[in-house]
């Protein structure tokens, strides 16, 4: 069952490696490998929703979301996305950053570096704001307790986020900014760029995240209807237009997905440019992570059940929030991409392993309770 779901992965994940050690040597393999636990760790929850969201759809649209998704995924997100950012950046043309890339690495590296303010304050804000809509939410599960239940309250203000990501952004444009690194060590000031940019990746994730409601609201609706298009069917002994209803949802749902995978590629990109600049172990690593994340929504579909380790949604937020002010910071300071990549790896592990500790005695206090009936039992109680 698992070589079946995740074949593809291994296949993929066996020959990305090899790749990243014949483009780059052993720091590539490192980098490659750093950046694929990254956007696993990162994309976990979201292949929790897809899970749930892709149960419901029927066998036409699971394939499609498989097949079309990945490629949207893999080659879209992942390869193109980086390219996009690079171009738009460094204000030259897509093609011409990838030519770039192959073929003149210091140049590359330097247009890179020169455009790594403006990249940093948008991926920045946009990874700022998934972070604080998370911890400012009132969860019924809470890993950090002492800090998240006073935050979840503090999350009631209306706005809070956009207002505290804003505050963070002048603050970053009036230090960091300021003397912002470029290539050959010298420091210019990027204040302005910084403000747009970072305006440019809170606007992003509120258009992203407002899609997302959106198109999560249009499925409810419209499984609203086909509930009651259902008893009114039964009511009256009329055929049901239920199939039509569900085909419609079920596309709702297909463009709900996409839009949600697209806004974790958001994070798992921009993440990426705190560890390499490099777009082709970047383009490695993140696809090697997103056959992961699809093989892990297929097995959570066919094994008909979630996951159980209920922190790692924990240890991911934390982990994008720390990437947020990675990025930010290392628009005056250089931070070693290992330090930043193993940043979020042992915030995984930590809610990981909280989080088996947990499962462990949950299962020992059932345990203890079947016990105590068992003797209860025995003893004539």
């Amino acid at each position: 069952m698992v070589l079946k779901t995740f074949g593809w992965s291994f296949a993929v994940t066996a020959l990305g490696l090899v790749a990243a050690v014949l483009y780059g040597g052993w720091t590539g393999f490192g980098i490659v490998a750093i950046l694929s636990i990254l956007e696993i760790s990162l994309s976990f929850d979201n292949a929790v929703v897809n899970a749930g969201i892709l149960k419901k759809m029927n066998a036409f649209w699971q394939k499609i979301f498989l097949t079309v998704g990945v490629l949207i995924a893999v080659f879209g997100m992942r390869l193109v996305f980086p390219v996009v950012i690079v171009a738009i950046s460094a204000k030259i043309g897509p093609i011409e950053a990838v030519d770039l890339a192959m073929t003149d690495k210091d140049m590359y590296k330097q247009l890179v570096t020169d455009a790594h303010p403006s990249i940093a304050a948008f991926g920045g804000m946009f990874l700022m704001m998934i972070f604080l809509d998370f911890i400012f939410e009132d969860r019924d599960i809470k890993w950090l307790g002492w800090l998240e239940r006073p935050l979840a309250k503090l999350g009631k203000v209306d706005m809070l986020s956009v207002c505290i990501a804003l505050i963070i952004l002048l603050v970053t444009a009036m230090t960091f900014a300021v003397n912002a690194h470029q290539h050959g060590g010298q420091h210019v000031n990027k204040a302005e760029t910084v403000l747009i940019s970072g305006i440019a990746g809170l606007i992003t994730y509120l258009v992203v995240n407002g899609l997302s409601s959106h198109f999560e609201n249009k499925i409810e609706e419209d499984e609203e209807r086909e509930h009651e298009a259902e008893e009114e069917a039964a009511r009256t002994g009329q055929r049901n237009t239920g199939m039509l209803m569900a085909g419609k949802a079920a596309f709702f749902m297909f463009l709900y997905l996409e839009v949600l995978d697209a806004s974790f590629s958001f994070d798992g990109v921009i993440g990426a440019f705190a560890i390499t600049n490099d777009i082709v172990l970047m383009a490695l690593g993140l696809g090697i992570g997103a056959m992961y994340v699809r093989s892990l929504t297929v097995y959570l579909v066919r094994q008909g059940t979630l996951d159980d380790y209920v922190y790692l949604e924990h240890g991911a937020h934390y982990a994008i929030g720390a990437l947020a002010v990675i990025l930010l910071v290392t628009i005056q300071y250089e931070i070693n991409e290992v330090i930043t990549g193993l940043v979020g790896v042992v915030l995984i592990a930590a809610s990981f392993w909280s989080s088996v500790r947990r499962n462990k005695r949950i299962a020992a206090q059932e345990g203890g309770t079947d016990f105590k009936k068992q003797d209860e039992v025995s003893s004539g109680v």
